[in-house]
């Protein structure tokens, strides 16, 4: 398959990543289909992208005829056929358990045409994981997008031993026209390139906070003062989701048997607790004020 030839774009998953990723792909005018099995989730996304569409016209950061092409390019839907039978591309954004991922992959196979590349936007989970679900596996990959997937540009695209050449320079060249720029690696590797930098970075943060050296608060400000860096690492995880920081973390222990994999304990806290961060109202900070 060429380039030319991905038309259709299905994103499994319409959560948070899904559906940016779902919006940026129609705005470069590919046709996106967005399937998810939450009836409240995709009224959601829906709504998230028909505001947040319209208010980039109204910023003067988008033209009126463009805005118009995108909202007509997407689609949002709980039928996974009808979402994925017609697709030259799926890219899976569902949550990070293995046992979802590899049924999802398994059903992907069996509805799709045979020449479509089945991507996951996985943080972690490598693709070799993902692939002998289907009979394709030359055409599994990892596609991880970095969130907020409207804002960030960066695309990690990670060769598997199983990915074919064809299959990973179509999933580089598909992201530079969603206007991305991806970064290609030659093997699997847990966490990747980006996850691992900031993995370690947080892991030393949780450690100082979960021994009472400082607080949640002064270690961010370290972070942003004296590294620079945008946010601190519990201003991070409460955007991308303590839930999702927890899971990956237990997956990643199930896989290594590490037990430094193991969240930490205030991790773990929170993920009982439901303080998710941003999407649940409170996190390490508290959003309900805002």
């Amino acid at each position: 398959m060429k380039i030319d030839g991905i038309k259709k774009i299905c994103v499994a998953g319409a959560g948070n990543m899904g559906h940016q990723i779902s919006i940026q792909a129609a705005l470069c005018g590919y046709k996106v289909s967005c399937v998810d099995i939450n009836e409240e989730t995709l009224a959601k996304a829906k709504k998230f992208a028909e505001t947040w569409v319209p208010g980039r016209v109204t910023k003067g950061k988008l033209a009126g005829d463009r805005a118009e092409q995108t909202l007509a390019n997407l689609s949002f839907t709980m039928d996974i056929k009808e979402a994925a039978a017609d697709a030259d591309f799926v890219i899976e954004a569902v949550t990070e358990k293995l046992d979802l991922k590899r049924k999802l992959f398994k059903m992907l196979d069996e509805i799709c045409h045979p020449h479509t590349i089945l991507a996951t936007n996985s943080s972690t989970l490598v693709s070799s994981l993902m692939a002998d679900a289907t009979s394709r596996p030359d055409k599994v990959c990892n596609m991880h997008f970095f969130n907020p997937a409207l804002v960030m540009k960066c695309v990690e695209v990670v060769k598997g031993p199983h990915t074919s050449e064809e299959t990973a320079q179509l999933t580089m060249e598909l992201s530079r026209r969603i206007e991305k720029i991806p970064v290609l690696l030659h093997k699997e590797i847990y966490g990747f390139l980006v996850n691992r930098i900031i993995g370690a970075i947080a892991k030393e943060a949780y450690f100082l906070y979960d021994m009472g050296i400082a607080s949640f608060e002064d270690i961010d400000s370290a972070v942003v003062n004296a590294l620079g860096h945008p946010m601190g690492p519990f201003r991070l995880n409460d955007l991308t989701g303590i839930d999702l920081t927890y899971h990956i973390g237990m997956e990643t222990y199930k896989a290594t048997g590490n037990r430094e994999d193991i969240p930490s304990p205030t991790i773990v806290e929170k993920y009982v607790k439901g303080e998710w961060g941003e999407k649940t109202g409170k996190g390490f900070y508290d959003y309900t004020k805002k």
